[in-house]
């Protein structure tokens, strides 16, 4: 696939919160619903509530998936790429640009590398991940801003060889969901706005998601007994 499905570039939607783009991006994702084998994941920690609302349409199961953006050294707000499943995607332009060394790419994969394992503990406790493996696998986040984050989780995804590999999302530049769409088997982005300046532009309420808010959806059945 080369350019997303079933998106709305001119449109310019705004969504009251996560909860209300997952449902109206459901809506975008209704082939899916009670596919074999589907799972959907929501990136941690905004992807979550978003995936809650498609799993819950779909009537399937969620799992939540764990991305750290790696940041510039002294620019943490700036991401030189990204980390998922030991998959890690990097910006070489911003390296270049920067003239960021092996040695403090390391040193920052090493320490996002020690959150995701905090993170993996706090949200799932001992319980293992959902296997993947020949699963049609949807990957939830609440927007793609540069996309680097999840092209390291689609790359992870794949990884375990799931039978698709589907992206979803609320809000998206069309350069970015592009760039996505060449590597999933399909990119679903409910609004790509012509002027786009972060994630956050889209939705009335943006706040940021706590971990207690990712535990409790995740125990909160998406499913119902067919």
């Amino acid at each position: 696939m080369t350019r997303p499905s079933r998106s709305n570039p001119a449109s310019a939607r705004t969504f009251r919160d996560r909860r209300d783009a997952g449902r109206a991006l459901a809506d975008r994702l209704a082939d899916y619903r009670d596919a074999d084998g589907l799972l959907v994941l929501g990136l941690a920690r905004g992807g979550v509530p978003v995936g809650w609302e498609v799993a819950a349409a779909l009537n399937a199961p969620l799992d939540v998936f764990l991305v750290r953006k790696l940041g510039v050294p002294q620019q943490p707000e700036l991401a030189m790429g990204a980390l998922a499943g030991g998959q890690v995607v990097m910006n070489d332009q911003v390296l270049s640009s920067l003239g960021i060394g092996g040695a403090e790419v390391q040193s920052v994969i090493d320490r996002e590398s020690a959150e995701l394992r905090r993170r993996e503990h706090a949200y799932r406790g001992g319980r293992p991940p959902a296997d993947l493996h020949g699963r049609v696998v949807i990957l939830v986040d609440d927007g793609i801003a540069t996309g680097a984050s999840v092209l390291a989780a689609v790359r992870a995804v794949q990884s375990a060889e799931p039978a698709r590999t589907v992206v979803a999302v609320p809000v998206g530049p069309l350069s970015a969901c592009r760039k996505i769409a060449q590597e999933a088997d399909d990119v679903v982005c409910a609004t790509m706005p012509d002027s786009f300046d972060a994630v956050g532009q889209a939705y009335l309420d943006f706040r940021q998601v706590s971990d207690d808010e990712v535990r409790d959806l995740l125990a909160t059945p998406t499913t119902t007994a067919s």
